[in-house]
């Protein structure tokens, strides 16, 4: 029987991978909270940054602000074990004209415990 500390998601059906490492682990849970709605989760109903709701939003720093306070407001209630250190947006490179409907986000943080850092790409047209 294999040992991990939990099941790599996306699921696959043929057999299980789990995580090996609390980096892995903890990238895998911050990535489940910034995409999940708030209202998404059962019995959690503000859980969630739900990164997609701000794609049609100006594409200013207003917004980033939004993003930035929603996700650090998520972590310290959710996450308490995780310092974020910096928030980075980012533009397609390969298509700018992509730019104003999409989020690309790159989060670096530290798991406080363990003083281990750890860093998170998202995309939303990909995540």
């Amino acid at each position: 029987m294999s040992t991990g500390l939990a099941p790599l998601l996306p699921l696959k059906s043929s057999r299980y991978e789990l995580i090996q490492d609390y980096v892995t682990l903890a990238s895998q849970n911050l990535k489940n909270l910034l995409l999940t709605n708030p209202g998404e989760r059962m019995m959690l109903t503000d859980f969630g940054v739900g990164l997609r709701r701000f794609l049609f939003e100006m594409n200013d720093s207003v917004t980033y602000a939004q993003i930035n306070s929603e996700i650090i407001k998520q972590v310290k209630k959710y996450m308490p074990f995780l310092s974020i250190d910096k928030i980075e947006y980012r533009t397609p490179e390969n298509n700018p004209d992509l730019f104003p409907n999409t989020i690309n986000v790159v989060i670096n943080y530290t798991i406080t415990p363990l003083q281990m850092r750890g860093t998170l790409q998202i995309d939303t047209n990909t995540d």
